[in-house]
């Protein structure tokens, strides 16, 4: 028995120079290509770990720390990006309404006639679009803060998809903030930013 055990161990540390590719075919298996990471945002490895062989029968795991520490600092960047973005829309889901309002879409001074028809036609796939308020404050506001655009559905639900679809969206190389306004407010015509907004 000690002699099949030895001789089992000895074609398997001969073998250990070979084990990266043994190791690269399984992972193909797998899916995984050639410089692409394992995982489903391809975060992980991105290649096969190597055996170094240091002795007649041992050998030791060289490992792609750096790389591997490189990307789980991005993944939990991603990771946490994700959650602040999924905290500011569960806070505004909070006291939702049918009107929403629209923060950095355009600067100030960037208004045209054709804003308001995009944002309506942007808003129909969210539900029926009861009415489109463009609010450009002169100055004295961030240029985040200068255009505010709202827009009232006819239900409720329909603003929620819009806000939960449109929160943090690029458009013109802006992000877009979208958050719920209050009805009365709005039917008011009360649009400008309260101090605390600012």
């Amino acid at each position: 028995n000690f002699s099949e055990y030895k001789q089992w161990y000895q074609r398997r540390v001969r073998g250990m120079k070979n084990v990266s590719s043994v190791a690269s075919s399984i992972m193909s298996k797998y899916g995984w290509k050639e410089g692409q990471g394992l995982g489903k945002e391809e975060q992980g490895m991105a290649s096969a770990l190597q055996v170094e062989k240091t002795g007649r029968q041992r050998g030791v795991i060289v490992n792609e720390s750096e790389e591997r520490t490189k990307a789980r600092i991005e993944l939990s960047k991603q990771e946490e990006e994700r959650k602040a973005k999924a905290a500011e829309v569960k806070k505004s889901l909070k006291q939702p309404s049918k009107v929403i309002l629209l923060k950095n879409m355009v600067g100030p001074g960037e208004v045209d006639d054709d804003l308001e028809g995009e944002t309506r036609e942007e808003c129909t796939k969210y539900g029926e679009v009861v009415q489109v308020v463009i609010y450009e404050i002169p100055s004295g506001v961030a240029a985040e803060e200068a255009v505010r655009i709202f827009v009232q559905f006819n239900r409720v639900e329909s603003a929620v998809k819009a806000v939960v679809d449109l929160h943090n969206r690029f458009f013109g190389g802006r992000t877009v903030k979208c958050t719920f306004y209050p009805v009365e407010k709005f039917e008011a015509l009360d649009l400008a930013p309260q101090p605390d907004e600012l």
